[in-house]
């Protein structure tokens, strides 16, 4: 009885004050129905975007998880690509400013190392991807760096040539001394302005004098090739020899000549003997470094066969001497 009543809708009859039994009709459950199928729609939806927003799919988890992935590793990537960047840096700056300048090679312009990358338009593609800006960066460096490193190669390709080069150099260019001298006791005049022994007057000294017994032997101070072998006007007898490079050195007031033009010389043989020919007052030879036709201190070329602190005092020495033999 109760459960029956309970189910049932009644209402206060205002007239007769009794309760009367309510009848709804087709409409009223009709709106009624709605409202529950509306309702459960809506709770449905909520419930859809819910889950589909705050618990992926177990596909979408591993591709979001995949994606996390990919883009730490990039990251890496591209602190790793920064750091080679960085000794790319350094190895260029040191091939510039140290190697090629050893072996006197102009560096290479700014321009060259960079050189052309792809086109822009292909970098601006890339953006359209996934972790688009890291991913054009790191392409971006990493074709500058491909460019950094040919160039790099072919650098030291042309060092190690000239290194070679530099090999062969350094055997012809003059290095010792034209006389036995290490106690530096043969060191008649040095280079520059000296007092003149016929007219005693200032004039340029553009060699050094070693005097020596007549007959004394003298050395090629580097290998190259006789260019001149005879007689010259105030030299006497003269030996002259090319060493390549822009290197040519004179022997002057030889006694006797023992190389022809076009003698291949090594250093060290033996190419004239001391003289007293020419405008000399003493025996002695006379020896001239010239750079490029124009004569430079022979002083500079004595480093193979003198101490630092022989050298040293052979620099006080040929600065102190006053007078010239010839």
């Amino acid at each position: 009885m109760n459960s029956t009543l309970h189910k049932r809708q009644y209402r206060i009859n205002p007239e007769t004050l009794q309760l009367e039994r309510i009848e709804h009709g087709l409409r009223y459950w009709l709106r009624r129905s709605g409202g529950y199928i509306l309702g459960g729609i809506c709770l449905g939806v909520v419930f859809f975007f819910v889950f589909f927003y705050f618990f992926p799919s177990p596909r979408e988890a591993a591709l979001l998880q995949n994606n996390r992935t990919l883009t730490a590793q990039l990251e890496v990537m591209e602190r790793q690509v920064d750091q080679i960047q960085v000794v790319m840096a350094d190895i260029s700056q040191r091939d510039d400013n140290l190697y090629r300048a050893i072996l006197g090679a102009e560096p290479i312009p700014m321009s060259a190392r960079m050189g052309a990358t792809r086109q822009i338009s292909y970098y601006d593609s890339l953006t359209y991807m996934s972790n688009t800006q890291l991913l054009a960066d790191i392409q971006r460096k990493v074709d500058i760096l491909e460019k950094e490193l040919y160039v790099q190669a072919r650098s030291f390709d042309e060092i190690v040539e000239l290194a070679k080069t530099q090999e062969v150099r350094m055997e012809n260019i003059p290095a010792i001394q034209p006389v036995l001298n290490k106690d530096l006791k043969h060191m008649a005049s040095g280079f520059g302005w000296r007092v003149d022994p016929v007219y005693h007057i200032r004039r340029f000294h553009e060699g050094m004098d070693f005097s020596a017994p007549v007959g004394t032997d003298i050395f090629a101070t580097g290998n190259g090739t006789v260019i001149y072998a005879g007689w010259r006007q105030g030299y006497g007898e003269t030996i002259e020899i090319d060493h390549g490079f822009n290197y040519v050195t004179r022997y002057a007031h030889c006694s006797k000549l023992k190389a022809k033009v076009g003698q291949k010389v090594k250093r060290g043989d033996v190419i004239a003997l001391v003289g007293n020919t020419g405008k000399s007052t003493g025996p002695h030879v006379h020896y001239e470094v010239h750079y490029q036709g124009r004569p430079i201190d022979p002083r500079n070329f004595y480093f193979y066969d003198l101490s630092p602190e022989d050298y040293d005092r052979m620099v006080q020495l040929s600065s102190n001497m006053g007078n010239m033999l010839d």
